[in-house]
């Protein structure tokens, strides 16, 4: 039976610095999060906005998680974490707690996407609302996977 040491719980994986990051599951997903999230806000702002309250929370949460999702991209291709443990908490409960959001933004997004077929110029605002919510939810998709493989590095 082989001995469980000090040496078998320090083989935990280092945290990416630099470049490996775009490398590194689940920290490659970061930027995709970024480009699809940047989509979202990009083409819900193209439209003819029907429903203020539901797409500025749509808004509200993409443009904010690009922002912080820019900021922690930022941080680990400098090296902010130092490798601690930390980061890993901090990075996976950002990334559930922006899956969930952004989860209540494309439900509200696909809304006003139904809402949007028959409006005003209404071929041109339900395809950007379409392509908005389909990035909405692929968005949705890539923080959950970045959330839940965290724990199965």
């Amino acid at each position: 039976m082989a001995s469980v040491g000090p040496s078998a719980a320090s083989t935990q994986p280092a945290l990416p610095s630099g470049p490996a990051v775009f490398k590194t599951i689940p920290y490659a997903f970061i930027l995709p999060e970024i480009l699809c999230g940047t989509w979202v806000w990009i083409l819900v702002a193209a439209t003819s906005v029907s429903l203020p309250l539901l797409q500025g929370w749509v808004m509200y949460v993409s443009l904010t998680s690009c922002l912080i999702s820019l900021l922690l991209l930022l941080s680990y291709l400098l090296g902010f974490h130092r490798n601690s443990e930390n980061w890993k908490v901090l990075d996976s409960l950002y990334h559930g707690a922006t899956a969930i959001l952004y989860m209540s933004a494309a439900v509200l997004q696909a809304n006003a996407t139904i809402t949007s077929e028959f409006g005003t110029n209404a071929p041109l605002n339900y395809q950007l609302n379409s392509a908005a919510s389909f990035f909405a939810f692929l968005t949705t998709f890539l923080y959950i996977l970045h959330a839940f493989s965290i724990y199965y590095q």
